[in-house]
Formats: C-alpha cells, structure tokens, sequence
C-alpha cells in the first residue's frame, strides 16, 4: 500500500465510476432512473462513506494490515456493485 491518499482516490474512483456506469445504464435504456438503479447508487454511497471511515480510523492496532483489508474490501464491494450493473 502506497499511501492513505492513494487508497482514498482509489475507493473514489472505483465507485465514482460504478455509478457513472449506472447513469450510463440508465441513459441508454429507459432515460430515467429505476428502483433497482436507485439503490446500487445508494448501495455505493454507502459503500463509499463505510470504506472511507475504515481507512480514517487511526484506534487500529496494525494500520498497514488494517488498510491492506480495506483495499480487499474495496475490490469486493466493487466485484459485487459490477455484478448487480451486469444483471440489469
């Protein structure tokens, strides 16, 4: 692991683009939002404010393995986002 910094950027990006392809979904399709659209963008926000809170949190013992998990946590939350996105 770089840094917090980079592992910052990293969860913004990969959700960021997760619900841009929502949006993109959207627009090719009915134009409008869904429910089911709806909530994977509230299921990433939320994913999103809990990943952020994981990494600002400084009472952990081993912060290196701690972030190192949180990056794994990122790669599976992202994994299933995507999976949700296909099955629309």
């Amino acid at each position: 692991m770089a840094s917090v910094k980079n592992l910052k950027k990293d969860i913004n990006y990969v959700i960021g683009d997760i619900i841009e392809a929502v949006y993109l979904y959207e627009m090719t399709t009915t134009g409008r939002p869904t429910e089911a659209t709806n909530g994977i963008i509230e299921e990433a926000i939320v994913t999103f404010d809990g990943l952020i809170k994981k990494v600002n949190d400084k009472k952990v013992e081993n912060r290196k393995a701690h972030l190192k998990q949180v990056n794994k946590d990122l790669e599976n939350a992202a994994n299933q986002l995507v999976e949700k996105i296909n099955v629309l």
